[in-house]
């Protein structure tokens, strides 16, 4: 879900780093503007947990950031929500462009009209939509900096609804995982376009460039 940030002074030393490997589109992250059918799962009264960094760690997690930390996280949510881990573990990976110091994350939404929050950079539409009617149905949008494993789930589950709107007919262009990737970056209306056979433009492409990049490295990380 990434997007173009453009800088003004906040007094957050590592912003240039941030800007320089954004990828620039700004419908990232954003729930579809057609509606679709429910696929909402049963509540239950269980909580995702909050992943917490290991006893042996010296640094906060997101100081030594790396989706391979989270690798028990993505293996149980990707099988909760349906999903290929590894493709969720690729997204992830997609997503570590930028740093996830919960306190530099707010900054920069005191002047961003549209963040986006967490390990899986989800915006706020994005993440109100696809927890309806799940377990995590009572989270905030707000606690996603602070807690990796509630990103992991909402981002699963974000995942398995853009797979319930592909077309049952689909062009040979992209794979479906592929298409899946396109969908969290570009939304569902544009990955629905590229599955009947239009090729993506240049920056949801690149999105898919980096999904292969980090594939092989992904299937290693579920290891762990």
């Amino acid at each position: 879900m990434a997007k173009r940030w453009s800088w003004v002074a906040v007094g957050v030393l590592v912003a240039g780093v941030w800007a320089a490997c954004s990828d620039g589109n700004d419908n990232a992250g954003k729930p579809a503007s057609t509606p679709k059918h429910s696929t909402a799962t049963k509540p239950s009264t269980t909580k995702p947990p909050t992943t917490k960094p290991s006893a042996t760690s010296t640094k906060p997690w997101y100081d030594d950031y790396d989706p391979a930390h989270f690798a028990s996280d993505v293996r149980r949510y990707a099988k909760q929500a349906g999903i290929n881990p590894q493709l969720l573990m690729a997204i992830l990976y997609n997503e570590s462009y930028k740093p996830h110091d919960p306190k530099f994350e707010r900054q920069w939404a005191e002047v961003d009209s549209d963040p986006a929050f967490g390990i899986a950079n989800m915006h706020k539409p994005a993440f109100d939509e696809t927890k309806r009617g799940r377990d995590f149905a009572n989270r905030k949008w707000e606690e996603l900096p602070d807690n990796p494993a509630l990103a992991i789930q909402a981002a699963a589950w974000h995942l398995h609804d853009l797979a319930k709107r592909l077309p049952s007919k689909r062009a040979d262009l992209y794979t479906k995982d592929e298409l899946l990737a396109l969908g969290y970056n570009a939304g569902g209306g544009n990955m629905r376009i590229f599955a009947r056979g239009r090729k993506a433009g240049s920056q949801a492409q690149s999105y898919v460039d980096r999904l292969h990049d980090n594939w092989a490295k992904s299937a290693e990380a579920l290891k762990s």
